[in-house]
């Protein structure tokens, strides 16, 4: 017996990237409906070996559905998820919208796993941001070890966390670059991405940091340990898929680099791979289309007592997005729902 699944927003990159994660891990389904704005409505989806067609969020009836994956952006969300919880319908919502209300569970299932069981408030579960996601991943198996006081972190995150757009820009700026001619503009971003880097994600607040990187703050405290503190600066750059993370952690008790190493490599959901050579760490390019959180440079910080520096790279769109949100439907459905 499976479970009748929605897929909200199946359009676009994440909702795609959603689909192709649900069938590769045989997520068991009964029934899946895919649903888009009216103005993508009947477009065909590829699931699996089957071509699906979209219907219309704005007139589904989520009554009798299981689990519903949200991928529409807040403003969306924050009208259709509470029709479909209010019909009995579980949502995993990928936006911002939910993140940091108490009565909703922020659920990274190789960090918090039980916190799913809080679902039930709202009928509402919260996917992190894609920047916050990799890097609790690799933070919580250490945090455990030896008690995290503070991290810094510099982020380098790919175009696609922009959606479409993104992708679109960076590749229409890079061919008007080497063909003047194109005479090419674009509102995607305040500057050139091309050949460029950013630091500048989501609007700016009063403090003088981006929402993006208050986001990275508020999620770790409330995913791991509120008493963590976290600086970041957040970057975007010319990349089309896969963030980086360059991380200075500070723990409470010595953590020697080599046991950190002997740690992740067990941690789920992380694949060290860390040679002092030449090409011996991994890159955006290398981790596109993977499931894992690769380590690497993992080296002690000489300049405080108890410090550690590592990079940390992941598909923003898998384990950023669309696979957590798979994860935290398979962890609901294990300890919940308990069909498949």
């Amino acid at each position: 017996m499976g479970y009748k699944v929605v897929v909200a927003g199946a359009t676009g990159n994440v909702g795609r990237e959603m689909l192709n994660i649900l069938a590769e891990r045989e997520f068991p389904i009964d029934e899946i409906a895919v649903l888009a704005s009216r103005k993508s409505l009947g477009t065909e989806i590829s699931f699996g070996d089957k071509t699906l067609k979209t219907k219309d969020l704005d007139t589904f009836d989520f009554t009798g559905w299981d689990i519903a994956l949200f991928a529409v952006g807040s403003t969306a969300t924050k009208e259709y998820a509470p029709k479909a919880a209010a019909a009995g319908c579980i949502v995993i919502d990928n936006s911002s919208l939910y993140r940091y209300d108490p009565d909703v569970p922020l659920v990274v299932p190789e960090v918090n796993a039980d916190a799913v069981l809080g679902y039930a408030k709202k009928n509402i579960i919260a996917n992190p941001n894609c920047s916050t996601a990799q890097m609790v991943v690799a933070l919580k198996p250490l945090h455990d070890r030896a008690r995290i006081k503070r991290v810094v972190v510099s982020t380098y995150q790919s175009v696609s966390g922009s959606g479409k757009a993104g992708i679109d820009t960076l590749w229409d700026e890079t061919k008007s670059i080497y063909n003047p001619t194109d005479n090419y503009s674009s509102e995607t971003y305040p500057k050139q991405i091309a050949f460029n880097v950013i630091p500048h994600i989501d609007v700016f607040m009063e403090d003088g940091s981006t929402k993006e990187e208050w986001k990275m703050v508020a999620e770790t405290k409330k995913i791991i340990d509120p008493a963590i503190k976290v600086t970041a600066t957040c970057v975007r750059v010319p990349v089309f898929v896969g963030h980086s993370e360059a991380v200075n952690i500070e723990f409470e008790d010595f953590l020697d680099e080599d046991e950190a190493r002997d740690i992740l490599r067990e941690a789920p959901g992380c694949m060290v791979i860390d040679k002092r050579e030449d090409g011996g760490y991994v890159t955006p390019v290398e981790c596109v289309g993977d499931y894992a959180t690769f380590i690497s440079r993992i080296r002690q910080d000489s300049t405080i007592d108890n410090g550690l520096n590592i990079w940390v790279v992941s598909d923003n769109l898998r384990k950023g997005a669309a696979l957590n949100a798979v994860q935290i439907a398979e962890v609901l459905g294990q300890k919940v729902l308990k069909k498949g």
